[in-house]
C-alpha cells in the first residue's frame, strides 16, 4: 500500500464506524424554558388605558424598593404591587398597576417612575385610591426597538417542549439551552424624597435627578418637579452593564466587566473617573467612604466559574484597586447596614459579615440562614427585606447577629434560582 493512499483508507474506515456507531436513532423530549421574542406596535400599547388593579398575588416578583411605609414590588414585564408596609410583620398588599414591560421602578416624592417598554412613565402615589398616570416620556429607552420595523422587540418567558434526535453515540447528542432572564432588585443611599432599592437595580436617583441603565448606556433625567420628568441624553458606558448605586455625588455601576465610577457632582453630566476591571460576571455592588463590596457568580448568563465577594479599595476613586476576594457559593445581591454586610447566596441562603476588618470578612460570619433562598435585599429602616423565588420576607435586624424572621409573602409559582 502507498503511503498517498493512507488517508483516503482512514477516511473510509472513520466513516464507516460512525454509519455503525450511529446507527440507532432515539428520539428525545427536551422540556426548557427560554425567552421568546415577542414583537409589539408602542402605538397599541400607548392606546391602552393604564386602570389600577386590586391587589393580586405575586407570581415571579423581581425588583423590591422600599418608600415610607410602602413597600413596592415589581412583577417582571407585568407591573408594581404596592403594599402598606407601616407594620412589617403584616405587610398588607392594597393594589396592583398594571405596566407592560415594566422591569425598574423608583420613586421621588410621591410619584413612582416606572419604564413601560420604551417609555418613561410617572404616577401620583401620594393617594393609593386614586393613583394616578401624570406623565409619559416617549422613545428613550430606544435599545428595544426594532429600528428598521419600528416595532418593540421584548421577550417572555416561555417554557417549551422540543423532540432531538440522538443517534447512539456521546457525540451526537443535542442539548436544549436554558436560557432565562433574571430580575433582581438597587440599594441607594436616597435622600429624604426618595426611596430606596435593592443592588441589582437599574434605576436609582440621586441630586435632583433619575438614572436609567440599559446593557449599554446611562440615561439621565431631570427630576427637580418630579411630577415633570424630563429627558436630558444618554450616555454610553460600553457593554455589559447591570447596576446602579449611588454614593456621595458618585454614581458606581456594575458591569459584567468591571465596575465603573462616575463623577456626578454636575448631575446632569456625569463624567467616568475610572473602570476597575474583572472576568467577565455578573456584577451588582454597593458601597461606603471607602470600599466597594462587589459579587462575582456564575450562572445562565454570568459567563464564569467563580463565586466570590471582592472588596475594592476606593479612597482614590480615580484608582480602585482588588484589596482582598473572598469565595462564595453563588452569590447575587448584597446590602450594607453600617459595619454589617448582607449577601444573598441564591438557592444556598442568607449570609451575614461584620465588615469592620475588610481583611478578615472570612473570619466574621455572623449568621447564615440555609433556608432563606435570596436574590437580593434593602437593609431597610424598619426590617431587612429579602426577596427569593419563594417570595419576599423581612427580618428584624436591631441584633445584627440574629436575624428575626418578622414575615413572608409566598409566590404563587416559585421557581429556581439560577
Amino acid at each position: 500500500m502507498t503511503t498517498s493512499r493512507l488517508p483516503q483508507l482512514l477516511w473510509v474506515l472513520m466513516i464507516s464506524f460512525l454509519a455503525v456507531s450511529c446507527q440507532d436513532e432515539v428520539t428525545t423530549s427536551h422540556t426548557y424554558r427560554t425567552m421568546m421574542p415577542v414583537y409589539l406596535e408602542m402605538s397599541d400599547v400607548r392606546a391602552r388605558t393604564i386602570s389600577v388593579e386590586p391587589p393580586q398575588e405575586l407570581e415571579s416578583p423581581g425588583k423590591i424598593y422600599i418608600y415610607g411605609d410602602y413597600l413596592l414590588i415589581n412583577e417582571p414585564t407585568k407591573g408594581i404591587h404596592i403594599l402598606d408596609n407601616t407594620n412589617p410583620s403584616n405587610p398588607i398588599n392594597k393594589n396592583f398597576i398594571p405596566i407592560e414591560g415594566n422591569v425598574d421602578l423608583a420613586v421621588n416624592s410621591n410619584i413612582l417612575y416606572a419604564d413601560n417598554y420604551v417609555d418613561l412613565l410617572a404616577f401620583d402615589i401620594s393617594n393609593l385610591n386614586n393613583i394616578q398616570l401624570i406623565k409619559r416620556v416617549e422613545d428613550v429607552f430606544t435599545h428595544m426597538y426594532n429600528h428598521a420595523t419600528g416595532q418593540v422587540i421584548t421577550y417572555k418567558d416561555t417554557v417549551l417542549t422540543s423532540e432531538t434526535a440522538n443517534w447512539g453515540c456521546p457525540n451526537c447528542e443535542f442539548f436544549a439551552v436554558n436560557s432565562s432572564l433574571s430580575f433582581a432588585a438597587n440599594y441607594s443611599a436616597a435622600a429624604q424624597s426618595y426611596g430606596t432599592g435593592g443592588s441589582m437595580a437599574r434605576f436609582t436617583l440621586a441630586n435632583q435627578h433619575l438614572y436609567a441603565v440599559d446593557e449599554s448606556t446611562m440615561r439621565v433625567f431631570d427630576v427637580k418637579s418630579a411630577a415633570d420628568p424630563k429627558f436630558i441624553k444618554p450616555i454610553d458606558l460600553g457593554w455589559g452593564i447591570e447596576t446602579i448605586f449611588p454614593f456621595q455625588n458618585k454614581l458606581f455601576i456594575g458591569s459584567n466587566r468591571g465596575m465603573h465610577i462616575y463623577d456626578a457632582s454636575t448631575p446632569a453630566s456625569p463624567t467616568r473617573m475610572a473602570v476597575y476591571e474583572h472576568i467577565v460576571a455578573c456584577d451588582p455592588v454597593v458601597v461606603n467612604e471607602d470600599f466597594a463590596f462587589v459579587t462575582l457568580r456564575n450562572g445562565n448568563s454570568c459567563f464564569n466559574n467563580v463565586n466570590q465577594l471582592e472588596v475594592i479599595d476606593i479612597k482614590d476613586p480615580y484608582n480602585p484597586y482588588l484589596k482582598k476576594a473572598y469565595s462564595m457559593l453563588n452569590p447575587h445581591g448584597l446590602g450594607l447596614a453600617g459595619d454589617n454586610l448582607y449577601v444573598a447566596e441564591g438557592a444556598h441562603g442568607l449570609k451575614s459579615f461584620k465588615v469592620t476588618d475588610v481583611m478578615t470578612i472570612d473570619q466574621n460570619q455572623m449568621e447564615f440562614i440555609e433556608s432563606m433562598k435570596s436574590v437580593d435585599l434593602i437593609p431597610g429602616p424598619k426590617s431587612l427585606i429579602v426577596i427569593g423565588p419563594d417570595g419576599v420576607c423581612q427580618y428584624d435586624y436591631s441584633t445584627p447577629s440574629k436575624l428575626v424572621k418578622l414575615s413572608c409573602i409566598d409566590v404563587k409559582n416559585p421557581v429556581v434560582v439560577k
